[in-house]
């Protein structure tokens, strides 16, 4: 594993978890945050890992972007943000999505701003009880990025995705599961090791499946029926044919349980 500056990155078994440290600044977001998640996670699925955990260090997930020079060579938010989007915040919510391996969130505590879209880019959002969501941008004069519009709308629905980026309220745990947010509340304390555990199970399942069903989740949100039909054909036909598959029947008939290998 590399020497990082703002991450940590560990590996236990065919689960990686990459957290973001910098508890002393709420882990808010630079390029070189993203620079390192963005390494960490590529060296991950490069070393084989099957799922990935996504975390923050210390009582915050993420309070968003650092709006203040770091002393560490990042001089603060500059006058045009539209480049500083393109360049980290963009590819790195891009690089979530096109995973070919599942990611589960654990948000022990607050996730804001930009912080609020990773950790809803999880597959798998595992919340602790006191934390909470926050689309803080128009607290500062801005909208929100980093696909957070795309993923509170997809997910509450217009009506609520506008009142949290209008008022910049706070949504507690409770509210974020039950508007869809996220899809478990634990006790404080335990979200990083609730979300490891799915983690693990996830990385023990079909992984190539596993990767076609996020694809086709993304997908379907997109497109119509018919066209999901049709995508829905096309995967059948390539998994139907993966090593996976066969275990799966051969189990079946054998009455155990698969030991899928992700091929």
């Amino acid at each position: 594993m590399a020497q990082w500056t703002f991450i940590t990155a560990s590996r236990q078994g065919d689960v990686a978890t990459v957290a973001i440290n910098r508890p002393d600044k709420l882990n808010a977001l630079t390029p070189g945050v993203f620079a390192e998640l963005s390494a960490a996670i590529r060296e991950a699925v490069a070393g084989g890992a099957r799922a990935l955990v996504l975390t923050g260090e210390g009582r915050f997930f993420s309070s968003g972007a650092d709006i203040q020079a770091d002393g560490q060579g990042y001089e603060g938010l500059p006058e045009d943000l539209g480049p500083l989007v393109d360049e980290a915040y963009n590819p790195f919510s891009r690089l979530l999505a096109e995973l070919p391996i599942p990611v589960v969130t654990a948000l022990s505590g607050p996730a804001a701003g930009a912080g609020l879209s990773l950790a809803l880019s999880g597959d798998i959002v595992v919340m602790a009880e006191s934390a909470y969501l926050l689309l803080a941008f128009v607290n500062i004069g801005l909208v929100p990025d980093a696909g957070a519009t795309w993923l509170v709308a997809r997910s509450a629905g217009r009506a609520r995705a506008l009142d949290m980026a209008l008022t910049g309220d706070r949504m507690s745990a409770a509210e974020a599961k039950a508007a869809g947010l996220v899809t478990r509340v634990v006790p404080d304390g335990e979200a990083l090791a609730t979300a490891q555990g799915l983690a693990a199970k996830l990385a023990a399942g079909p992984s190539q499946a596993i990767g076609a069903i996020r694809r086709q989740v993304a997908f379907a949100l997109d497109h119509d029926f018919n066209a999901t039909l049709d995508h829905e054909r096309d995967n059948q036909s390539r998994l139907g044919r993966t090593a996976d598959f066969a275990e799966a029947i051969a189990a079946f008939g054998e009455k155990r349980k698969p030991q899928f290998k992700g091929q």
